[in-house]
């Protein structure tokens, strides 16, 4: 082969290498231009980090807050509950001092019943007894004082009706 040829050779073959270098000139071109765009992307997703960062941080401060209300709130509960306890206690001894009253009510019923039962069959009945008795005396002490004697028994005997009449009522009273 020829000097010439051996050049021409040379020379296309350097053409190729030129086209294949201005190619990857081009690639290089491209990839600069890929490596500007995720560059650009790379900046992004740290400003982004940076926002998710701040924002984590917020939540951590939130969550702390959370957790110190929580604390707070639990021990207001404990505080609530002996409370309750508390209050439970204080409601079984009033139960308990509600039923000594009503025991203390039902014995004193029982004596103001007895007492006036005794009232009514002993006292007043001794009472007109005596009543009785001293109208024996008047009538022959008093015997020209008849209208006196009168008087004083009907007296006697109003109040004694009169006193039925307020138990009666009374005891109308407790029925109704």
């Amino acid at each position: 082969m020829s000097d010439s040829k051996k050049l021409d050779l040379i020379l296309a073959e350097l053409r190729g290498v030129k086209g294949d270098v201005e190619g990857l000139k081009g690639d290089m071109q491209d990839m600069k231009s890929e490596m500007q765009v995720m560059k650009s992307d790379m900046q992004d997703m740290k400003s982004e980090m940076q926002v998710m960062k701040s924002d984590m941080q917020d939540m951590k401060s939130e969550m702390q807050v959370m957790k110190s209300d929580m604390q707070d709130m639990k021990s207001e509960m404990q505080v609530m509950k002996g409370d309750m306890q508390d209050m439970k206690s204080e409601m079984q001894d009033m139960k308990s001092d509600i039923k000594v009253l009503k025991n203390d009510v039902k014995r004193l019923d029982d004596k103001i019943a007895g007492i006036n039962v005794h009232l009514e069959t002993v006292t007043d009945r001794n009472i007109t007894f005596i009543a009785e008795g001293h109208l024996d005396l008047s009538r022959k002490l008093d015997e020209a004082l008849k209208s006196e004697q009168l008087k004083e028994l009907y007296f006697i005997r109003t109040n004694m009706i009169d006193d039925e009449v307020r138990k009666i009522k009374e005891r109308l009273a407790e029925t109704a």
